[in-house]
């Protein structure tokens, strides 16, 4: 449905009644999405294995699950979210006292990628309701099956006023968007060229902006780490979703002298994870589209496949694959993979591996294999990135008392829990001055009055 002037009046006439601003809204249209999700959710699973061969065990874990998971938090923590935050107060501007109250922004854009097409349009939806927002949701049309369920879904649940979907072709549909309506704020997941392209239109009206992007993440082994557990979450966190996932590892830098028992231990993983043939697999996924399979086939022969390398266009497979004898120069770590490829580098020293990462610099994710405390704080404290793990991956998203964004090139601005709720919404200052008394220092004349002035203002 397009997004009328008829209807983004009524949206704003909405938010301006005060309508959305209430805890009892809120905490009802929340809920009313959680019973949204749930009657959609074997639609939703279908679309997603439709669009991106997802088996429902897939589809629930990292995506219908964690929409769940994102709801009920704020539902159990939204009261105290709304709470005025009391702050002290100088003793110069007694009598008064000080607060900071969170303001919704007002009718909010979202724009969800076509990898996680239900998660990441509905996570950042929950916290958009819970700030008190109106929204306009722009489904990914590379994941038409899930567009298709989600708009439906809100059209069944909620009032257009409220929140509706828009649908089309992005680059044409975000852009017509932007030029007819002033949004209160733009919250995008996807590429880093789409997202500077966006910040670029939101910047000609001064329109705030959360970009989640993505980047090369990479993932570091030390002879330290726990090889075998490090093998198996490393592969889960690679070729889930056949390597579509923004904060999956982009490439893996191992030292010397375990390189071999890693690999070795990977290859086992893939088999047992996928079978010997993850084609025949209901639980290995499928690349989304034509164009994307022919990028990820044009990566192949820039390095030597150690295994994997398979793939199929007419179903849109690729194998899970680790390759080495990578240049770094070349479009495959230029560029973030965004596929089932993974390059192994090895490293000699800490810092050798850090100035590796730098080339890449701010990635979304950092995973460090090591049970060396030092090593561990060495890359933590050293590195500039989003956020990641230690000894683990991918699941750092997956808590909501932790932020998830990006830095740099790789995003700006959090979300998460409380970090959707104060993505969506502004602290607003308020300081109020009691009327029984009214010290006469701070008006003119003021000679004489300096001593009072340095006294109070140092």
């Amino acid at each position: 449905m397009p997004l009328t002037a008829t209807t983004f009046a009524a949206m704003h006439n909405c938010f301006c009644s005060g309508a959305t601003r209430t805890l009892a809204f809120r905490k009802k249209q929340l809920q009313l999405l959680k019973n949204a999700v749930k009657q959609f959710e074997p639609l939703l699973q279908r679309a997603l294995h439709a669009d991106l061969r997802k088996s429902p065990e897939e589809a629930y874990a990292t995506e219908i699950g964690l929409v769940y998971a994102e709801i009920t938090h704020a539902l159990q923590h939204l009261g105290e979210w709304m709470q005025p935050e009391k702050v002290s107060t100088p003793l110069m501007l007694f009598p008064s006292s000080s607060k900071i109250v969170r303001d919704p922004l007002g009718i909010s854009l979202i724009i969800a990628p076509w990898n996680y097409p239900a998660q990441l349009l509905l996570s950042p939806l929950a916290g958009a309701i819970a700030a008190g927002n109106c929204v306009v949701l722009k489904p990914s049309e590379l994941a038409p099956h899930t567009a298709a369920v989600i708009e439906q879904m809100i059209q069944t649940f909620f009032s257009e006023e409220h929140i509706m979907v828009v649908q089309g072709d992005g680059a044409l549909v975000v852009r017509q968007l932007l030029k007819a309506y002033r949004f209160d704020h733009i919250f995008f997941t996807g590429s880093i060229p789409v997202g500077k392209s966006i910040a670029s239109m939101a910047a000609e009206t001064l329109t705030p902006v959360t970009l989640e992007l993505g980047g090369k993440s990479p993932c570091i082994v030390d002879e330290t780490a726990n090889i075998a557990v490090a093998a198996a979450r490393i592969t889960w966190g690679k070729f889930t979703n056949a390597g579509q996932t923004c904060v999956a590892p982009d490439y893996l830098l191992v030292k010397n002298d375990c390189r071999d028992a890693l690999l070795q231990q990977i290859q086992q993983h893939v088999h047992r994870f996928y079978t010997a043939d993850p084609a025949a697999s209901p639980d290995y996924g499928r690349i989304i589209n034509r164009r994307r399979f022919d990028k990820l086939l044009s990566y192949l022969p820039q390095g030597n496949i150690l295994f994997g390398g398979q793939a199929n266009a007419a179903d849109l497979y690729i194998a899970p694959t680790v390759m080495d004898q990578v240049r770094h120069t070349q479009p495959l770590m230029q560029e973030e993979i965004f596929g089932p490829l993974l390059p192994v580098f090895t490293y000699r020293t800490n810092e050798e591996a850090a100035d590796l990462v730098r080339q890449h610099s701010n990635p979304l994710s950092l995973y460090v294999f090591s049970n060396n405390r030092k090593t561990q704080d060495y890359f933590t404290e050293n590195l500039g990135f989003g956020g990641g793990c230690i000894n683990n991956t991918l699941v750092h998203l997956s808590n909501p008392n932790l932020p998830f964004g990006g830095l740099g090139c790789s995003g700006t601005g959090q979300y998460h829990g409380k970090y959707s709720f104060d993505a969506f919404t502004r602290p607003k200052a308020i300081l109020q001055t009691a009327t029984w008394i009214d010290p006469p220092v701070k008006y003119p004349p003021y000679a004489g009055k300096m001593k009072w002035f340095k006294r109070f203002l140092r």
